[in-house]
C-alpha cells in the first residue's frame, strides 16, 4: 500500500539462493508524510469503546445484570494488569526501557479502567432510571415526488 500510495518505491530485487527480496526505499512524499505523522497528536479511539458498548447494551435489557457486566470486566482487568505488573517486573530497565514505558502506560489505562468502573457502579442505579433513548422514527413509503 505504501508503494500504490508514491510513499515508497522499490530499489531493488535480491536473490541469493531463497526467495526473492523485495528492497524498498522512501520517497519524497514518504518523508514529507512521515514528517507530518511525527508533527500532529495521535487519539486514541476513547468514544469507540467495545466495553461501554457492551455495558449500554446490557443496561437496555432487562434480562441482563449490568452488575454482573462490571463484574467480568474488574475481573478482567485485575487479571492483565497483574500479568503485565508481572511481566514488567522481569524487564531489566538498563537495557529494555522503551518496554518498560510502555507497560507502565498500560498499567495506568488499565488502573483509570478500573476507577472508572468504580464510578459507573456508584452511578449504575441512576443510570437505570433514566429513560432509555429511542431511534427517531424514519419515514416509510416513498419520497416525495420533486416538482
Amino acid at each position: 500500500r505504501l508503494a500504490e500510495s508514491g510513499l515508497v518505491a522499490e530499489e531493488s530485487v535480491e536473490k541469493e539462493g531463497g526467495p526473492e527480496k523485495h528492497v524498498y526505499a522512501i520517497t519524497p512524499a514518504g518523508e514529507a508524510e512521515l514528517r507530518a505523522w511525527f508533527n500532529s497528536g495521535v487519539l486514541d479511539a476513547h468514544l469507540h469503546d467495545e466495553f461501554y458498548v457492551k455495558l449500554m447494551v446490557g443496561l437496555a435489557l432487562d434480562e441482563v445484570d449490568a452488575r454482573r457486566i462490571l463484574q467480568v470486566q474488574r475481573t478482567a482487568l485485575y487479571r492483565e494488569l497483574h500479568r503485565i505488573t508481572a511481566q514488567r517486573q522481569t524487564i531489566d530497565p538498563k537495557t529494555a526501557l522503551a518496554q518498560i514505558l510502555l507497560l507502565d502506560k498500560t498499567v495506568m489505562h488499565l488502573e483509570a479502567d478500573l476507577r472508572w468502573i468504580e464510578m459507573v457502579e456508584a452511578r449504575l442505579d441512576e443510570v437505570q432510571r433514566q429513560p432509555r433513548p429511542q431511534p427517531e422514527p424514519k419515514q416509510r413509503g416513498r419520497p416525495p415526488k420533486k416538482e
